[in-house]
């Protein structure tokens, strides 16, 4: 390397607090000697899903009705009465729960519940996990908010009667915190080796 490279390598430098001796810029310069420079080859993967098809507005209202006829209001699950609200359905497994709790699962939908009467969340509750089915989408979170705690104790024990609730837990708070639930539904098309 001549002296004029060398200068020239130290003036287009960034950063004066660094710069490499010449014995390392020759060295670096002999080793890279012959070398092609990459191509981009970035490739972008999208989630496999199947083709949303528009469905009819009785359709859509009907698994509303559907969704939501798991819900009653007597019925008592017994979920956990310490710690953060979780629920995990019989035969699942726990690591599940434990991904949930840590937030490695992002939510692909959010249900804000805030303002609506108990009638109304329950059907919006039913609408999305319904939603979820349909769009095959594993990973839901649901808003409830703190408010008067009516609609914080009941959603946990709508969505623990729910066939196709796998689990939920407390939202972790970049998702809500504990006036949210993330929750996994399952789907017919995702194969978990888990269960």
């Amino acid at each position: 390397m001549t002296n004029k490279e060398y200068d020239t390598i130290k003036k287009h430098k960034m950063s004066k607090k660094f710069i490499l001796p010449r014995s390392e810029v020759e060295l670096f310069q002999e080793m890279v000697k012959g070398t092609k420079k990459l191509s981009q080859d970035k490739i972008v993967h999208t989630p496999k899903r199947k083709k949303v098809m528009h469905y009819t507005v009785e359709r859509l209202q009907q698994e509303q009705v559907d969704a939501s006829y798991y819900f009653s209001d007597e019925f008592q699950p017994n979920l956990a009465t310490e710690g953060p609200m979780r629920y995990l359905r019989d035969g699942a497994s726990a690591y599940e729960l434990k991904k949930l709790r840590r937030g490695d699962y992002v939510p692909e939908l959010f249900l804000d519940l805030h303002g609506l009467t108990q009638l109304i969340a329950k059907q919006e509750i039913g609408a999305l996990l319904a939603a979820c089915r349909r769009e095959h989408i594993y990973c839901a979170c649901i808003m409830h908010g703190h408010g008067k705690r009516i609609l914080k104790q009941q959603t946990p024990l709508w969505l623990a009667q729910h066939p196709d609730v796998i689990a939920f837990h407390q939202a972790p708070k970049e998702w809500g915190g504990d006036a949210a639930l993330l929750v996994l539904i399952e789907n017919d098309d995702i194969a978990r080796t888990s269960f």
